[in-house]
């Protein structure tokens, strides 16, 4: 069966009710793009429900305006913070309405998977995450706020594992991917690269993903 062609464009949200990331870039992986990148603010003195709405609205905009393949969003994580981590976990649900009423899939990453991904650790900082993007994208400064260079950072990391799930579609590592993937979300050591190394077979993972990162402390959502 003939490999399904990896989504070229992917719209990266970092979730957030006071600030909301989006950036949308365009690969291939290898040579990627920047389409758009925004950063939604609603003002906390609104009626939450009015906030929230404020945030689908942009993001179905923004969908509407660059066609994306896919969307991408920052998997929220338990925060010591409650309340904020709540608003987070709203605003990241009015995202996967505004994907789901274009027809477009979700995917979600922990920040230890985005920041292994683009910064090859899962300790990185958030401005090691902002300069390795603004490299990666070709940008002459790192995109501000760090929302916004947050949702490019998930957009890379859609496209770079898009890419690799497209090369074993169909073969026997295949379920050896989507093992990796699993054991990658509660791995200790940092991400799900580090995972792949082991898991994949040598013809698959000859690639850089092979490199075993340093082992890494799990990182916490932001609040």
């Amino acid at each position: 069966m003939p490999a399904e062609v990896a989504p070229t464009t992917v719209l990266g949200i970092d979730p957030g009710l006071t600030r909301c990331g989006i950036g949308i870039v365009r690969g291939p992986d290898r040579r990627p793009q920047v389409v758009h990148h925004d950063c939604i603010r609603t003002d906390r003195d609104l009626p939450l429900e009015q906030r929230l709405f404020a945030i689908q609205q942009a993001i179905e905009d923004a969908i509407e305006a660059h066609r994306p393949d896919a969307v991408a969003v920052e998997r929220v994580l338990f925060s010591s913070n409650v309340r904020s981590a709540m608003a987070t976990g709203q605003a990241a649900g009015v995202a996967f309405v505004a994907a789901a009423r274009a027809g477009l899939a979700v995917t979600s990453y922990s920040p230890n998977e985005v920041k292994q991904t683009v910064a090859g650790t899962g300790n990185a900082d958030k401005d090691a995450v902002g300069r390795l993007v603004a490299a990666q994208l070709g940008l002459a400064e790192v995109p501000r706020p760090a929302d916004v260079a947050d949702a490019l950072a998930v957009a890379l990391t859609h496209l770079a594992r898009s890419r690799l799930a497209t090369r074993v579609l169909g073969t026997a590592a295949a379920s050896e991917l989507a093992d990796a993937h699993r054991a990658a979300d509660s791995a200790a050591r940092g991400g799900w690269e580090a995972v792949l190394g082991d898991r994949l077979p040598p013809a698959i993972s000859s690639t850089p993903s092979r490199r075993r990162a340093r082992p890494a402390k799990p990182a916490g959502g932001r609040p």
